[in-house]
């Protein structure tokens, strides 16, 4: 059996980085593996068909692969961050009196 070397750290200061998969989302596939093998537990010890439990828990694991992965690429290192904080700054700011401006010009 052929043992590789992987590189896990391209340098100081960069993103922690392991087959493709870039910073936080790789906890977040390790949350996904144990949560699929959760799930089959509690469907085998709640008596499903060991078939069936390997069926589903095979699916759910490629489809929460394939969803860790894809957002690794489209979002990188600090994307989804950004794009979850986009949606806290407001369209636009309405302001229907001059009062706050006349304020301002005073202090």
């Amino acid at each position: 059996m052929r043992t590789g070397v992987y590189t896990i750290n391209k340098g100081v200061n960069r993103p922690l980085e392991f087959k493709g998969l870039k910073a936080q989302y790789i906890w977040w596939l390790g949350g996904a593996i144990a949560g699929v093998l959760l799930l089959f537990a509690i469907l085998y010890i709640s008596g499903v068909n060991p078939w069936v439990c390997l069926g589903i828990a095979g699916v759910t694991g490629l489809v929460l692969f394939r969803q860790v992965f894809r957002m690794s690429r489209l979002y990188g290192q600090y994307g989804l961050m950004k794009k979850r904080a986009a949606r806290l700054v407001p369209d636009r700011i309405v302001m229907r009196t001059r009062k706050t401006f006349l304020l301002w010009k005073e202090s």
